[in-house]
């Protein structure tokens, strides 16, 4: 079957659909000749799936994942974020809702109304599906639901109103979760997958609503909204014929979609379609990659109490505060005890050459016993879209916003993840607020000035799909946005802390492995082998020295790995959670108002529509 697949999606690859909304796609399919039967509707959907579907969501950085380097725009917020001037850019691309509208057009063309039904539901997910990362990104945008030709006078309409483009988006799937399959398909959309995508999106704008408050005259309230997501959620959980994978770690490394929990997927073949997840973990060229200090502070220790209980939390030794976690951490980083064996080498803990932060993740690597996973873009596991877990964070999370969180709710969604990991129960009625989760530099400070009378379970939940969806298509970046959390950005990234120079033992063996030193001059007496890395951006023999391969310290010679202590970030509360709409393309329609706040020296600035980001 897998290599049936590919086999088509070798074929589908070559008709690239257009860059714009008003070109012809260059495949040229003759509608008169085409659209006759299952083949062709299947030829034709399925680049959908490659173009529509993340396939590197271990890449997204955020607060709680970074590289060295550079950081993406979502992690700047909005120190250097600024209007893309050609069209097309920053999300601003129509090509496969083209695509779509072009499908559902032409279901006249089919005599056999089974395989025009089934088509339709899946252009219509498709088309839920690429609105939703539209609103995401933008807020009012303009609704298409047909083909539109060069001289069309709808290339030049305004955005249309984010209420009527959700109430559509609900339109269509609602559609496709009527008509498609329920059995388990997963490379393929299904009925479940659909309600996956209901859930995912009403719980967004639910959240939106309600911590932006964007309540609209006439349309669906925030309660409307969570009300739909819990619903949608819980039907999946209550009626799929889907479960927990054993093993949450090996779920991401082994090389085809668990049967069992991942609802769609994206489908990978050595050779065919492949991914870089393994390479961007272990080869020092590829990024550096690591988790944040805040995020593996945040995992409970696995009798249920908070890690930031224990004495001395903040400067704890990495092997020190390893101990005795919740055990999905070492599912998602790599911990002091951690061996990894190739042909070649032996790893051992973590490469502080290799990440970031000394948090070197391990989700989605690939086994040594797959050696050509290793190379750049090689890795060939499947990449999860929607998995059962993510449906009962979604029925949890809703029921909290709703005030409707008990012990019953805890126990189908919350305590079902728990009990896989081997972490104790979450007893609801006991539940006390976390001050970590509410700090500074680690917390969120909205819902902590809101300060709603369950804080402490909506925490406990953010916590946990926090932990469970880290690295997943559900980013960590669409979070903070439906929170109103964008302060999260200016919080400190830091990794391990370092008392100072000397000799670290990061693989509890009681034999260092690590040498940090504030010198001009590399120690002598350690092997060539060994991890010498010098503290750089201090003073050392009355020169300041600059990053170049060591490491950077918050404090100069002491602190948190900090590789960005010198980059002033920000983050624009009334205009950062939407992006802005390129110049070019407000140039080709002067109809298209700019969002709030970005200045294209076109208008003025902050002219958009209302969009909740006040």
């Amino acid at each position: 079957m897998r290599k049936y697949l590919f086999t088509i999606l070798a074929t589908v690859l070559a008709l690239s659909s257009c860059d714009f909304l008003d070109r012809t796609p260059k495949d040229k399919l003759a509608p008169e000749n085409y659209f006759r039967n299952d083949q062709d509707f299947r030829l034709f959907s399925d680049p959908l799936y490659n173009n529509l579907l993340e396939k590197e969501p271990y890449k997204k950085q955020s607060d709680i994942l970074f590289q060295k380097g550079s950081l993406s725009d979502e992690l700047y917020g909005g120190a250097t974020r600024t209007v893309p001037p050609q069209a097309g850019k920053g999300g601003w691309s129509w090509s496969n809702l083209r695509r779509i509208n072009t499908m559902l057009g032409n279901m006249d063309k089919c005599d056999d109304p089974a395989v025009v039904e089934k088509y339709t539901a899946i252009g219509k997910f498709f088309r839920a599906f690429f609105y939703f990362d539209k609103v995401k990104r933008f807020g009012d945008v303009p609704w298409y639901d047909r083909e539109l030709g060069s001289t069309d006078p709808d290339l030049y309409k305004p955005r249309d109103s984010r209420e009527l483009v959700l109430s559509k988006m609900i339109e269509d799937i609602d559609y496709a979760i009527s008509v498609l399959g329920a059995e388990k398909s997963p490379y393929r959309v299904n009925r479940w997958a659909a309600l996956m995508l209901k859930a995912e999106f009403c719980l967004y704008e639910g959240t939106f609503r309600k911590y932006h408050n964007l309540e609209i005259d006439g349309g669906l309230s925030s309660e409307d909204y969570l009300r739909l997501a819990a619903d949608a959620a819980y039907e999946i959980s209550s009626k799929s014929p889907y479960r927990l994978a054993d093993n949450y770690g090996e779920m991401f490394r082994q090389l085809q979609a668990d049967p069992d929990e991942y609802i769609l997927a994206i489908n990978m073949e050595s050779g065919v379609a492949t991914h870089n997840a393994t390479a961007y973990c272990l080869m020092p060229t590829q990024g550096n990659p690591g988790l944040s200090k805040k995020f593996v502070d945040s995992f409970l220790m696995k009798d249920g109490t908070f890690f930031s209980s224990q004495p001395g939390w903040e400067t704890m030794s990495f092997v020190e505060l390893t101990q005795n976690r919740d055990p999905r951490l070492g599912m998602i980083i790599r911990l002091p005890e951690y061996v990894r064996e190739d042909a070649k080498t032996v790893a051992y803990g973590p490469s502080l050459s290799n990440t970031s932060t000394g948090f070197q993740y391990d989700k989605y690597v690939m086994s040594p016993e797959y050696p050509l996973a290793g190379r750049v873009d090689m890795s060939y596991n499947d990449i999860p879209v929607y998995r059962l877990a993510e449906a009962y964070l979604i029925y949890a999370e809703a029921k909290a916003e709703l005030g409707e969180f008990d012990q019953t709710v805890a126990d189908e969604t919350i305590n079902k993840l728990r009990q896989r990991a081997g972490v104790k129960n979450m007893e609801v009625a006991s539940l006390t607020v976390d001050p970590f989760l509410i700090s500074e530099n680690y917390g969120y400070r909205n819902l902590a000035s809101l300060n709603p009378s369950n804080i402490a379970q909506i925490l406990e939940i953010r916590r946990e799909r926090t932990i469970e969806l880290v690295m997943e298509s559900c980013t960590r970046w669409d979070d903070i946005v439906r929170w109103k959390e964008g302060k999260c950005f200016e919080q400190p990234l830091w990794g391990m802390y370092f008392p100072g120079p000397g000799e670290y033992d990061l693989t509890g063996d009681g034999i260092a492995d690590l040498c940090l030193y504030n010198t001009a001059k590399k120690p002598t007496g350690y092997p060539d082998n060994f991890n010498c890395m010098q503290i750089q951006e201090i003073e050392i023999d009355g020169k300041e020295v600059s990053y170049s391969d060591g490491i950077v310290l918050s404090d100069g010679d002491h602190g948190y790995v900090s590789m960005y202590r010198k980059v002033e970030r920000s983050f624009n509360e009334s205009r950062d959670y939407l992006y802005p709409i390129p110049t070019e393309d407000r140039i080709f329609n002067p109809n298209l108002k700019q969002n709030p706040g970005w200045n294209d020296g076109l208008s003025s600035d902050g002219e958009g529509a209302d969009n909740g980001n006040n």
